[in-house]
């Protein structure tokens, strides 16, 4: 599936979403794709769980 279709996707579910439940519904449907975002950059494998977790000073290689 290209990320075209996806972002359509996404756009048409934040659509419905504002238009049917109103603001608040668009915002929990924005806040919770966000989070479905990052759990399947995890299971990807592109994002690790320990770069939420470092120090400043392990990001930029000192020790």
């Amino acid at each position: 599936m290209s990320n075209a279709l996806i972002g359509m996707i996404a756009g048409m579910a934040l659509a419905f979403a504002g238009y049917f439940g109103g603001f608040g519904a668009f915002l929990l449907v924005a806040a919770l794709g966000a989070v479905g975002f990052v759990v399947g950059k995890f299971l990807d494998g592109d994002l690790d769980p320990g770069d939420f977790f470092r120090g400043r000073d392990d990001r930029r290689g000192r020790r």
